[in-house]
């Protein structure tokens, strides 16, 4: 008798997670119902077309306005259901995003991993063998979640640049940052730079190419409006930069990348389209790093608890506190130096661009992320 009742409070309680997580996924989903899709240029609304109240928008954007560097807004982009409905005044201005380009990276890997030809526990090795000797074990999960270890010659420290400044990021150094690989996090941009190196080997072609034909040209990205820095020719092939340092990162304005953005929020899907597998941008935008795992004193940032696939994510913290507490919980962000900033809130059908090259005057942190978050969200009159 008490094994039936236990039984039956077991399944009870089974069925209650399983509708509360079906429920979490739901509203973590954008609602394609509601979604367009741009041709050649964003559709322009007001925001109360779009169910935002403007006048509590720019209550918001005035917030930002006033807790960023001389760019202010001017290269911020917001669009809901597919409709751009704030536009600052100079989104066409294109310019380097720095580390945002690691995002544009780790979704080659995603192609990849789409088209058979990789996986995550693929061992780089085994296509760059001058990895063999130091570096065996790295994967490419290690790399796009900056947990490989990876040192490069030149890695040494320049001023106040430490996490992998090196300009000949192909070289391993003899001994790694940290081993085994996985056993620490160190944001680290020569570890990114060798990743790129490893999957334009996959693709046998360069991973601008590939992300040009398979996602940007799809998705109409003016091809004037974005550029991906280069290293040149290494081993015969055109090695784009995967972390965004020593000036070889994406430039692009503010109104072609919010098309990247609509992509991700539409998980891989551009109108009728599966560019990217939905599956793909599900995990790489989950957290893939347990805060718990020890901190490499060297690295650039601390993404434990809040890091997938080389995107920043609404998770907890090793400090206990979740990343953007006035943001919805799914929530994900692409980051670069100098205040950009890419945000994507499939609760709230929405993309939110702001780029700029102001912060040395002042750092957009993400505790002011999270207020203009939370007030944009408070302008939400219709979900």
């Amino acid at each position: 008798m008490i094994q039936k009742r236990l039984c039956r409070i077991l399944i009870m309680v089974t069925c209650s997670l399983i509708l509360m997580t079906a429920s979490f996924n739901k509203s973590a989903a954008a609602d394609s119902s509601k979604m367009t899709f741009p041709e050649e240029h964003w559709q322009e609304t007001k925001p109360e077309a779009q169910g935002i109240d403007s006048t509590k928008l720019n209550t918001a954007i005035s917030y930002l306005k006033d807790n960023s560097g001389s760019d202010g807004v001017k290269e911020l982009v917001i669009i809901r259901n597919g409709c751009m409905i704030w536009k600052g005044t100079d989104i066409d201005k294109m310019h380097g995003v720095w580390s945002l380009t690691k995002s544009f990276t780790s979704t080659v890997l995603g192609l990849l991993i789409d088209d058979g030809k990789a996986k995550l526990d693929t061992l780089a090795k085994d296509h760059v063998p001058s990895m063999a000797e130091f570096y065996p074990d790295i994967t490419l999960r290690h790399f796009t979640t900056m947990t490989s270890g990876y040192y490069a010659v030149g890695d040494e420290p320049h001023g106040s640049y430490k996490h992998g400044p090196s300009s000949t990021p192909f070289k391993p150094a003899p001994t790694p940052l940290f081993k085994p690989p996985g056993s620490r996090y160190a944001y680290w941009d020569s570890a990114m730079n060798q990743f790129a190196n490893v999957l334009t080997r996959i693709a046998d072609e360069p991973i601008e190419e590939l992300f040009k034909k398979r996602i940007a040209d799809p998705i109409g990205m003016d091809r004037a409006k974005w550029d991906w820095g280069d290293f040149g020719k290494i081993d015969g092939i055109i090695v784009n930069g995967g972390s965004g340092n020593n000036n070889k990162h994406i430039f692009i304005s503010a109104r072609e990348l919010a098309r990247f953005g609509h992509l991700f929020l539409n998980r891989g899907k551009w109108k009728d389209k599966q560019l990217i597998s939905a599956s793909w941008v599900e995990t790489a935008t989950k957290s893939h790093v347990p805060a718990s795992t020890p901190l490499e004193t060297l690295s650039g940032a601390d993404g434990r608890g809040v890091y997938g696939f080389n995107w920043w994510v609404n998770g907890i913290n090793s400090n206990g506190k979740r990343n953007w507490p006035g943001a919805p919980l799914g929530t994900y962000a692409a980051s670069g130096y100098n205040n950009n900033d890419m945000f994507i809130v499939p609760e709230w059908n929405m993309v939110i661009v702001r780029l700029g090259l102001d912060q040395s005057e002042r750092a957009i942190t993400n505790a002011i992320y999270s207020t203009f978050l939370e007030k944009v969200g408070q302008a939400i009159t219709e979900q």
